[in-house]
């Protein structure tokens, strides 16, 4: 029997219920981080005595940075798993950008995402 080249359309559709389910976890967990980011919620030192606003700038200043770093890294996750979801479309999902071989199910289960199997990824596809 001849190798698979691409995964069938009921494969691929498994695969897009586990994006669009880790979508719109990612998206909410963005929208947190940025509400975090610009205190939607009005939690502040603003509204605490001038003491404590004082000791806690520093943290508060740390805390926003942290969160702004977050919010970009859950972005960009975003915006690979929009990406994997139109390889779903053109029915390229799950092909080795390096190999042109099929990533094994079990990785792209965990790393939806995944244009590099293992393989490749760890530089022995050359």
């Amino acid at each position: 029997m001849a190798e698979k080249t691409r995964y069938s359309d009921a494969e691929l559709e498994e695969f897009r219920a586990i994006i669009l389910e880790k979508l719109e976890l990612a998206k909410r967990d963005y929208e947190m981080l940025k509400s975090g980011i610009t205190n939607s919620d009005g939690n502040d030192t603003a509204d605490t005595s001038p003491t404590f606003k004082v000791l806690e700038e520093g943290a508060s200043t740390l805390s926003k940075e942290e969160a702004g770093r977050l919010a970009q890294r859950q972005m960009k996750f975003i915006q690979n798993l929009q990406a994997a979801l139109i390889r779903i479309e053109n029915k390229t999902y799950g092909i080795c950008r390096e190999t042109g071989k099929l990533i094994p199910k079990e990785r792209l289960r965990a790393v939806p995402h995944a244009t590099l199997s293992i393989e490749a990824k760890q530089g022995g596809a050359r």
